[in-house]
């Protein structure tokens, strides 16, 4: 059975930091990019960012740049996304997804990801 599971959500003031994590299990999570997603009320899911299989490359959308990291350790089938300098308008739910072509080459086609987390809420309040 495959699974994603984030964990490290909750409630924070604006200009702190969170650190997510997402275990995957079930698959082969090195072989896999992966990406975090987010929902803000009311509004689609995007994605913010994503990690490479094969060289660890990144990908930030322009909301979240120089502000998230995101981080791979295979060896612990997790994948991490520091958060500082959090805003409100960073409010969501945030999910994790994997996907086998590893490249993060098509990051906002939620078709290409194979697997999904169940999402966790972050509320940044002003």
């Amino acid at each position: 059975q495959v699974t994603l599971m984030e964990s490290g959500g909750g409630v924070v003031q604006s200009g702190e930091s969170l650190r997510l994590s997402c275990v995957g299990s079930g698959f082969t999570f090195r072989w896999h990019g992966l990406a975090w997603f987010r929902q803000a009320p009311g509004k689609g899911r995007e994605v913010i960012s994503c990690i490479s299989s094969a060289d660890d490359s990144t990908y930030y959308s322009d909301s979240v740049k120089g502000r998230f990291t995101i981080s791979r350790d295979n060896a612990k089938n997790t994948v991490y996304l520091q958060m500082n300098h959090l805003k409100p308008e960073d409010t969501g739910v945030y999910y994790c997804a994997a996907e086998a072509m590893g490249g993060c080459m098509r990051v906002s086609e939620e078709s290409v990801y194979n697997y999904w987390g169940q999402g966790i809420h972050i509320t940044v309040s002003a």
